[in-house]
């Protein structure tokens, strides 16, 4: 038994037992770009459901004009300046838009994360950003929509795209196939990078008695680096939640170091711990959630998080702009 999405004037066979569908659509010009995704909007729009599409700019303006008069009935969001980070994509964007939605209904969302350009860390965030989506909507009447620049992303994007996605559209087609590739948690794994430690880089270990000297030493490196008022706040932030969430989950020792690299600077957390959870710092607050949102602000800040974890410790690294 399945059922289909005709999302995009193509059917996308899922099983029953799983409403969340998330197809890529492979394109490789305006005219492939317009075909896949207007489509669905317009089913979205035509059945009363919620629809969102967040993509680049340049793109997100292409699919406007096409839209015409309908785009006001759109949640139209520029993705690198809302998916900067990725980390932030699944609580600040999909899950902000999908939640806010009355039940009953589905919610459809057309998302770019992952576009020519992208630096190589941000690259690997968006890989474990795309397999992680599977897990945070698995249940939900959810379509998220994910183009791939088939045109200029290498071979390497590609085939993470068909890893990470249940089902494909291939450029130039108009028939979604089952992606013999999916392995969300493989490729996730695949991307759990290690995060060298980096030369010459302020380094404060710490310890429960020890947080607010390590915290202080943050925000006077910042200020040295260059950090604004409003960057040094936010450092001094990040560099809070994740100290605390070393003493707490990570053994109650760690190491703090901040440097500058290539025009940001980085603000990076050692400990002991193991994170069991993929989807820490990705789920959105409950209201009356205390604790517990630590990663999730940093995610919400940073322009860049990533995470390495394993038996030996975790480490986790944070891009602020400067």
């Amino acid at each position: 038994m399945a059922r289909t999405d005709r999302g995009r004037g193509v059917a996308v066979m899922t099983a029953a037992v799983e409403p969340f569908v998330h197809p890529a659509l492979f394109y490789r010009d305006a005219r492939e770009y317009l075909a896949g995704t207007v489509p669905f909007v317009r089913t979205a729009l035509a059945a009363g459901e919620p629809v969102a599409v967040a993509v680049p700019a340049e793109n997100l303006r292409l699919i406007e004009a096409e839209l015409g008069a309908d785009a006001g009935r759109v949640r139209l969001l520029d993705m690198r300046e809302a998916g900067r980070n990725p980390g932030r994509i699944i609580p600040g964007v999909l899950r902000a838009f999908a939640d806010a939605q009355p039940p009953g209904r589905r919610v459809r969302i057309v998302g770019e994360p992952v576009w020519y350009g992208r630096t190589p860390a941000e690259y690997a965030a968006c890989v474990q950003h795309e397999a992680l989506i599977n897990a945070a909507f698995r249940g939900r009447e959810v379509s998220v929509l994910c183009p791939y620049d088939a045109g200029r992303l290498d071979e390497r994007a590609l085939a993470d795209a068909h890893a990470t996605h249940p089902v494909v559209v291939p450029a130039g087609s108009t028939e979604a196939r089952v992606s013999a590739g999916y392995a969300p948690e493989r490729v996730h794994a695949r991307y759990n990078e290690p995060l060298p430690p980096v030369p010459g880089a302020l380094s404060v270990p710490f310890t429960a008695p020890t947080l607010s000297r390590a915290r202080h030493a943050a925000s006077a490196e910042g200020a040295r680096l260059g950090l604004d008022r409003r960057r040094l706040e936010d450092l001094a932030l990040v560099a809070a939640e994740l100290t605390t969430n070393s003493v707490v989950h990570g053994g109650g020792s760690g190491e703090l170091r901040v440097w500058a690299e290539d025009g940001r600077v980085l603000c990076e957390v050692r400990d002991g711990g193991r994170m069991d959870d993929p989807l820490a710092g990705r789920r959105p607050a409950a209201r009356d959630q205390r604790g517990g949102r630590g990663l999730l602000m940093v995610n919400l800040i940073a322009d860049l998080v990533r995470v390495h974890t394993g038996p030996h410790g975790t480490t986790i690294r944070a891009w602020l702009p400067r």
